[in-house]
This record gives structure tokens, sequence and C-alpha cells, in this order.
């Protein structure tokens, strides 16, 4: 099935196309006066650049003033072989329709609300015929229904016309275009943009992406640069205004050489202060004692370290390079990188 972008929008238009995959572009007067277009010609010609096929309005009061309208659109420096003239079924519509066919012009006979309307259009050799469904379906009538007769119609006498699904409101009107076996589609690109979006998609590309990144990087490549040193000579007081500064819940204090000494933390904090008062809070941290730290090599897998984040059941882990405190891996680090 074919796949046009509906649109006047110049922006809207470019992110579509860089997708690869459209067919191309209809639009609409209508859709031009509402970008505030006034130079039609001009953005014809822009678009026409932009698009591999593209579908423009041919008005007219009689088939002759529509051919007029056609030919000089194409004179433009339009490509008769990738521009198709959208006409709205009329009896002087469906004329030029049969006109511009024998001149080998591409046409699309729209505004179709019957099956009747559609008849008419395939007999007069339409390359398209387009039913409006959300248009349809606002007056009540079923309008899927009528797609499902065009399509029946076409393969059943055998016309040299596709059937365009259009006035597409949402992305049920998209699978309603498949089951009823359109030819073609032609779809805003808010709607365009939505066709791909699954909850369950996206948990499981997540999942894949996690899984992945645990099993190929490594404790240096995601390690919170933040690293927050004390030594012994340090003073509670000031221990607890350098972790808060650096948001973590814990400290690592380091002896003379770099090395880990252990790791002082806000429960660690919590618990002196109610067993000792707060006169600790002047004490060198070195003369406290403090948890041996967890760790991990910063050379391991992310893999290894959630082996620990789940056995150990922690936030965070002390990254180290030969035993020297290089960073703070957190759990969420795992999935932040």
């Amino acid at each position: 099935m074919e796949l046009y972008l509906d649109s006047a929008n110049l922006k809207e238009i470019e992110e579509g196309f860089k997708l690869g995959f459209l067919t191309g572009l209809t639009t609409t007067p209508t859709f031009m006066q509402r970008e505030g277009i006034t130079d039609i010609d001009g953005t014809i010609v822009k678009l026409s650049k932009m698009v591999p096929v593209l579908q423009i309005e041919a008005l007219g009061n009689t088939a002759e003033e529509v051919v007029a309208e056609a030919v000089r659109q194409l004179n433009l420096g339009l490509d008769p072989k990738t521009t198709v003239f959208k006409i709205p079924v009329s009896l002087e519509g469906l004329r030029a329709c049969k006109m511009l066919r024998n001149q080998g012009l591409l046409v699309n006979v729209h505004l179709v609300y019957t099956l009747q309307q559609a008849y008419m259009a395939m007999q007069a050799g339409a390359s398209y015929v387009c039913p409006l469904v959300g248009r349809l379906q606002d007056q009540g009538h079923d309008a899927v229904a009528l797609v499902e007769q065009c399509v029946k119609a076409v393969k059943q006498y055998g016309y040299d016309t596709k059937i365009m699904f259009s006035s597409v409101r949402n992305s049920e009107h998209v699978r309603n275009a498949l089951t009823a076996g359109a030819h073609t589609i032609t779809v805003p690109l808010k709607i365009l943009k939505s066709l791909t979006e699954n909850n369950f998609t996206t948990i499981g590309t997540e999942q894949f992406l996690s899984d992945t990144r645990l099993m190929t990087v490594r404790v240096k490549d995601a390690i919170n640069s933040i690293n927050p040193l004390v030594n012994a000579d340090t003073n509670l007081k000031d221990a607890i205004v350098k972790m808060t500064e650096y948001g973590f819940g814990c400290i690592t204090v380091v002896n003379d050489n770099g090395e880990v000494a252990g790791v002082f933390t806000d429960g660690d904090l919590r618990r002196l202060l109610q067993n000792d008062g707060e006169h600790i809070l002047d004490k060198k941290i070195g003369s406290l004692e403090y948890k041996t730290p967890i760790s991990i090599d910063v050379n391991a897998l992310l893999n290894d370290a959630a082996a620990i984040f789940k056995k150990m059941k922690v936030d965070t882990i002390l990254a180290t390079d030969n035993n020297k405190p290089v960073g703070m891996l957190d759990i969420q680090d795992l999935k932040a990188y």
C-alpha cells in the first residue's frame, strides 16, 4: 500500500520525507491557506523538488478550465511523471480526468462520498479515487465499507485505479485502510509518527538496551565524575559539609597514600548522633569507626556491579583503581549511560 503524507507545512514535510520511504505528498489549497501561504505556484514548485510524487489541485468550472490549469502548473517546471492532479468529482471534473488521462497525465478524483461517484471516476480512467473517510464518518456513514466496496469494484471490473484512503483522523483509520485493502493512504504527520508507538515495544527495547549496556559497558565509563574524599585528619563537621555539598549519602576516607581506608555514611552519622550526641561533630573522622567500603574495580563490567547491588542491597558502590578511589557508581548509573 502506498503511503502519502498529507500536509502543506514545510517543516512537517521535511521531517516526514527524511524517513526515506514515503511514496509522496498530497496537499490542498485549504492546507496552504491555513499555513499562511500566498505564493501557491512558488510553493508547488518547491514541494515538487522535495518529494518523490506530488498530488496537487487542478480546479476549474469546466473540463477545459481544469485541463488548462493542469497544463499551466506543468509549465511551472513540474515533472508530468511525478505530478498527480487532484480533481473534485463532478461530470465536468470527470471529463477533465479523461482528457488528462488521454494525455498520459496522472489524475486523482477526490471528494468521493459514494460508490456511484467512485465508479464514474474509475470509468473515466482515474489513476486514484479518493474517498474521504473521516469526513464521511462525521456524517454518520460507514466510510470503511465504502472503501471496501471501491476496492472490490476495482478488482471485480479490472479498473486500473488505486483507491486512496484519505481524511485520516487516527491510527485506527490506518488499520482500517489495511484491512479494507486500500491501495493508497494519505496521513497527517502527527498520526504517521504514532504508528510505530506501542508501550510493550518501548518496554522491550529499553530492556534490551539495558541488558546490552550491562554486558558491554565498564564501570570506568559509567561512574559519576564526582568523587568526594576526606582524609583521616578532617573533622566530622567538615566531612558532613562536603558530603552535603556533593549530594552523596556517603564520603570516602583515604589514608596518606590516597588509598581507601573506609566509607562514612549518613547512616553512620545518625547512629553517632543518637548514641554520643552533637559533641562528636568536632572529632577527627580518622578516630571513628567506619565501614569497609563495598567497592568494584573500574575495569569490571556493569554486569558485575549489578550483581553486587543485588547481593549487598546498596545503592552506591565505590569505584577503585589500584585500591585508590576514583568515583562512585550509583545504581541509577546502570541505566543512565
